[in-house]
C-alpha cells in the first residue's frame, strides 16, 4: 500500500511540473465554450438546450489531450520496464496511472464546467445534474484512455492512434450523461440513463488495469 501511495504522490507531482499540459486542457476547454456560443448564434432557449451535450464533447475533446502523459514519460525512462519487476504488478501500477489522470484531466474539467453553464445559459438545476453526470461518467473515459495509451505507448504515432481508439468507445458515455441531464427528459429515463452510466464506469474502472498491463507486457516483448 505504501508503494501505491508513493507511486500516486510521484505521478501527481510529476503532472504538477508539466504545468503547460494542464494550462493547455483548461484553455481548450474553455476556447469551446466561448466558440461554440457564438457559432450557435443568440437562442439562448436552444443553447441551453443543446448546453449539455456541448459540455459532454467538450469534456471529451479536452480529455483526449492528456492522453500521451499517462505511460509515454515511463516507457521513455525505462520505469515501466522496472515497474514490470516489481512486487505491485502493472495492474496496481495502471490503477494508480487512471486515478492520476482522472485528478489531473477530468476533475479540473468537472471544477470549470459552472463557467461553461454560464455560457451556454444553462439554469442552475441542469447545471448540477450536468456535474454529477460528468462525475459519474468520467472515469469512464478515463478508464478507456487508460488501455488506448498503453496500447500505443510503444507506437511511434501513439499520441494520434490513442485519441482514435477512444472517441468511439467513448460514445455510450456520452449519450446516456446527456441523456442523464437533459431536462426535457422524464425522471424515470433520467434515473435509467444515470444507471447505465454509473453501471459503464464501474465495469470499465474494474477491467482497464487489467487490460492496460496486458497491452503494457505486449507492447514490451
Amino acid at each position: 500500500m505504501q508503494a501505491l501511495w508513493a507511486l500516486l504522490i510521484r505521478d501527481l507531482k510529476s503532472a504538477s511540473r508539466a504545468g503547460g499540459s494542464l494550462t493547455t486542457l483548461i484553455a481548450f476547454y474553455l476556447s469551446l465554450g466561448v466558440i461554440l456560443p457564438i457559432a450557435i448564434g443568440p437562442d439562448k432557449p436552444l443553447l441551453a438546450s443543446l448546453g449539455p451535450a456541448l459540455i459532454w464533447t467538450g469534456v471529451l475533446l479536452s480529455s483526449l489531450l492528456g492522453l500521451d502523459r499517462i505511460f509515454v514519460a515511463d516507457h521513455d525512462d525505462g520505469s515501466l520496464t522496472a515497474f514490470r519487476h516489481t512486487r505491485l504488478g502493472l495492474s496496481a501500477i495502471s490503477f494508480v496511472k487512471l486515478i492520476v489522470h482522472w485528478l489531473t484531466t477530468a476533475l479540473p474539467l468537472i471544477v470549470l464546467t459552472p463557467v461553461m453553464g454560464v455560457l451556454f445559459s444553462i439554469d442552475l438545476d441542469t447545471l448540477f445534474a450536468v456535474m454529477l453526470t460528468l462525475l459519474l461518467g468520467t472515469p469512464a473515459i478515463t478508464a478507456l484512455s487508460l488501455v488506448a495509451a498503453a496500447l500505443s505507448v510503444s507506437l511511434k504515432r501513439g499520441a494520434v492512434i490513442a485519441p482514435i481508439l477512444v472517441m468511439p468507445l467513448a460514445i455510450p458515455a456520452v449519450i446516456f450523461g446527456v441523456g442523464a441531464a437533459k431536462p426535457v427528459l422524464g425522471a424515470g429515463q433520467a434515473e435509467t440513463a444515470l444507471l447505465f452510466l454509473s453501471a459503464m464506469s464501474l465495469v470499465f474502472v474494474a477491467f482497464a488495469p487489467f487490460a492496460a498491463a496486458l497491452a503494457l507486457r505486449v507492447s514490451q516483448e
